[in-house]
């Protein structure tokens, strides 16, 4: 009996990889631990390894195809085995891929009676799910061609047949902009939703005027596509407003001074970093704003009674953020070892995809002081309510008291945040809690 290897879900919120490279062709016989295929996230990368031997007898997509998780890749068994069934029904490959041997040996077994899949076949057994939808849409399965197995009707032919349901929203917002609607939204039973209008797709770049004489034409790479789709599709699903504020550095810094020495003296095992205090103190005052540490949902909110804290991370691969769980219970030495081995792991590829999901992490803090950076405003990981965007420490004039006034580091801080979950009078305070952790703070180690 053929085997099927199907792309792994590695993660809760990771719905696609893009397959990278084959290691194996139709026809190479395969041994159990052999790496068959490589295939990346949005963050990091794998290699998926045989859990059987034999021949590989087909491949359903081409490298740098993007494939849905639990979806069949490849198959392998006996030479001259069947797999035709285990093709994706939905898949935009091309067909599989056969060697000259295999092709030959299937040549030889009779056509199989299956339909094809899109092929409107008298009789076509109908699933529970697509019967219960014709007869609520009306629709007469007698006309809709079958894509699930064996030209099997389901749920998604009796959508496309009837065409895809939309949300009020995005009727209204059709009727006005001229926008089209997918053949299938992402709301329940293939309903379109207003977000679907909005996706983000690479421009078109084959065969620009000039290209080669003032300038070169770069395709994105799929994992930086990934990534622009998420930043665009959260500046245009939320409501970004962003302030800043400046927060006495004096502290940090003298804490950042004592660290280093216990460091150098073997006293600490880990070298305290200023970011690892920011940290601490972000941490600190997320405990006394609750709605700050939150998910947005829509019409409600994730309120977390724990603080798992993303930081970002700048790799070869592009921005990452792990999430420190459970943050909240962490002392500052401790705090700093996660952050570190969590910062490694992004950087060498081995970092676990359920800690850089947009939904690991509570809150997000990304902290661009080391680049000589002021001031920015940090894009929202949704669906998270808020990010803090921390800049480098520049002196400025301030009262010292008693009539005297001098210099004193100031470090910048940008907060981002969904105005959907919280107002600014909050999210304002909030930041002046940070700030005054950050003035004040107390650490010992």
């Amino acid at each position: 009996m053929p085997k099927v290897v199907i792309m792994p879900k590695q993660g809760q919120s990771v719905e696609s990889c893009i397959i990278t490279e084959f290691k194996k062709k139709v026809g190479d016989t395969v041994a159990v631990g052999d790496v068959l295929f490589s295939y990346e996230t949005d963050k990091a990368s794998f290699d998926e390894e045989s859990q059987v031997e034999g021949t590989v007898l087909a491949i359903f997509y081409n490298e740098n195809d993007e494939v849905p998780v639990l979806t069949n890749v490849m198959v392998i068994g006996n030479p001259g085995e069947a797999f035709d069934e285990f093709a994706p029904s939905a898949s935009p490959a091309a067909a599989p891929q056969e060697s000259a041997e295999v092709a030959e040996k299937e040549e030889e077994k009779p056509v199989s009676d299956a339909p094809a899949a899109g092929e409107v076949v008298a009789g076509a057994p109908v699933s529970p799910r697509a019967r219960r939808l014709a007869e609520k849409k009306g629709v007469d399965t007698a006309q809709v061609a079958g894509t699930g197995p064996h030209g099997r009707i389901i749920e998604r032919d009796i959508v496309a047949a009837q065409g895809s349901p939309r949300s009020g929203l995005a009727k209204a917002m059709m009727a006005e902009g001229g926008l089209e609607a997918p053949a299938r939204g992402s709301g329940i039973g293939g309903m379109v939703k207003s977000s679907d209008l909005k996706v983000w797709k690479p421009s078109h770049t084959e065969g620009l005027a000039g290209e080669g004489e003032e300038f070169t034409v770069k395709k994105l790479p799929h994992i930086r596509q990934i990534i622009a789709k998420a930043m665009y599709n959260s500046l245009q699903n939320s409501a970004q407003l962003t302030h800043m504020l400046g927060a006495d550095a004096r502290k940090v810094q003298a804490l950042r001074k004592k660290a280093k020495k216990a460091y150098a003296d073997g006293k600490l095992d880990t070298n305290i970093t200023i970011n690892d205090f920011v940290c601490y103190a972000v941490v600190k005052a997320l405990a006394k704003f609750p709605e700050v540490n939150s998910h947005c949902l829509g019409d409600a909110m994730r309120l977390f009674n724990v603080v798992n804290l993303g930081c970002a991370v700048d790799t070869e691969r592009g921005l990452m953020v792990p999430a420190v769980k459970h943050a909240d219970s962490l002392g500052i030495v401790e705090l700093s070892k996660q952050l570190k081995a969590l910062a490694d792991d992004c950087k060498k590829g081995s970092i676990s995809p359920d800690l850089i999901a947009t939904e690991a992490a509570s809150f997000t803090v990304s902290n661009l002081g080391g680049y000589g950076v002021e001031w920015f405003t940090p894009v929202l990981n949704l669906p998270q309510t808020a990010i803090l965007g921390v800049g480098t420490i520049v002196p400025r004039p301030a009262d010292l008291g008693g009539g005297v006034y001098g210099f004193v580091p100031y470090m910048g801080l940008s907060l981002t945040y969904d105005h959907r979950s919280i107002d600014g009078g909050l999210a304002t305070r909030f930041l002046k809690e940070v700030a005054d952790q950050i003035g004040n703070l107390e650490v010992e180690f």
